[in-house]
């Protein structure tokens, strides 16, 4: 990802499919939106302010339709998380779970990830940052849209606190190998498990709708944990 041009131009790891939003996530989005809802630009946040306590934070990119991320909110009540998806249906789903569950450790922000952090994330403010199944662009040609390069990787670095951890899950194999070749490269962070390894288990990671469906296609898992040093 080339992210020293102007933001017009540079390359962008997704591409936006609105879909269609439901009534219920439409109306979820009018009536939560203005309390769970971030805005992209303005100065950096301050966690502690906006969660009005210190506890530590997650931040999830790409949450998709938001069923694993509410689930842990919900799980573990003693931690923050903010998330982040370009996606308005799967915001709009995400602030159901979260009027469902009486959620108060969450906030959202529908925008590109990249922007997120660099305008609204403070430095060494977070103590996850979490990417679970992001867009493979499988083929060779569209390879620079994959969201996990060196560079990106050095700016969530910079956002994590020491001792931090970066938790990445894929289902495709090459893109597998593409993260871990990336991570064991990135001076700033160590693998938890040894050098070139992969995480035995998913940990505390809940199993996500997309993760279901490429097990029912015999897609294998690979998830890969590395701290910040």
């Amino acid at each position: 990802m080339n992210e020293t041009t102007t933001p017009s131009r540079r390359i962008r790891s997704f591409v936006r499919r609105e879909g269609r939003l439901t009534r219920g996530q439409q109306r979820a989005l009018d009536t939560l939106g203005p309390q769970y809802l971030l805005d992209a630009e303005g100065p950096p946040l301050s966690l502690p302010e906006l969660f009005r306590r210190s506890v530590p934070v997650t931040l999830e990119i790409g949450f998709g339709d938001g069923e694993s991320l509410a689930d842990q909110a919900a799980r573990h009540p003693e931690r923050d998380y903010v998330g982040i998806e370009v996606h308005r249906p799967g915001v709009g789903h995400l602030l159901q779970l979260v009027e469902r569950d009486g959620l108060t450790n969450m906030r959202l922000f529908c925008a590109d990830a990249v922007e997120v952090l660099e305008r609204r994330i403070r430095d060494a403010a977070l103590d996850t940052v979490q990417i679970f199944f992001p867009d493979p662009w499988h083929k060779k040609r569209h390879h620079k849209r994959r969201l996990v390069q060196s560079e990106f990787v050095a700016r969530v670095a910079r956002k994590l606190a020491p001792g931090g951890r970066l938790h990445l899950a894929t289902d495709w194999a090459e893109y597998a190998e593409h993260m871990l070749h990336v991570m064991e490269g990135a001076p700033d962070f160590a693998n938890a498990h040894g050098a070139g390894a992969y995480a035995p288990d998913p940990g505390d990671r809940p199993q996500t709708k997309f993760e279901r469906r490429g097990e029912r296609l015999g897609h294998g898992v690979w998830d890969l944990v590395f701290t910040r040093r």
